[in-house]
């Protein structure tokens, strides 16, 4: 699927729920930490969403790989801090609630993964250089490859291409 918008990214989403409830619980009578900690903490929670809708907006893949591993990086810090205040006393009562942050950080985090992954492996280099000519090529690689594997499907058994590596 092709987002126009970072917005609608699945990632996003999540991140930016995940900012919105740390603001909650930071913001919430019960918050028994330091001021600094809360900013941080606040900070890093934030960050994931920003650095991918910074990355998104960007024009190449190498510029959005680098802004995917800064959130990725940011959830890592949020998930450090949230253990933190598991171990914290005072926190003892929000233990389900730093868990289910936790789990949201973690997922974004392997959903960045996975996104980086997929960027690594394509051919696109990113919209300053998908022109007509590069997303027709792309498009015509794509159908050739489809083509073979449906060509190869239609081969009998021990035809001698189906045991060639193409």
């Amino acid at each position: 699927m092709t987002y126009s918008r970072f917005e609608d990214l699945p990632v996003w989403q999540e991140a930016i729920g995940l900012a919105e409830t740390i603001y909650d619980m930071t913001e919430s009578k019960e918050w028994r930490m330091s001021r600094s900690f809360r900013d941080q903490l606040e900070r890093a929670a934030l960050s994931v969403s920003n650095n991918i809708a910074e990355g998104f907006e960007r024009g190449t893949t190498n510029e959005l790989l680098a802004f995917l591993y800064i959130a990725r990086g940011s959830a890592g810090e949020v998930r450090s801090m949230l253990c933190l205040l598991e171990r914290r006393p005072a926190f003892g009562h929000l233990k389900s609630q730093i868990s289910n942050l936790k789990s949201t950080a973690e997922s974004c985090s392997r959903q960045l993964r996975a996104w980086a992954d997929h960027l690594q492996n394509s051919d696109i280099k990113g919209q300053r250089h998908l022109n007509d000519g590069v997303r027709k090529r792309y498009e015509a690689e794509k159908g050739v490859e489809q083509f073979r594997g449906e060509l190869m499907g239609l081969l009998p058994d021990g035809h001698p291409l189906k045991k060639r590596k193409t």
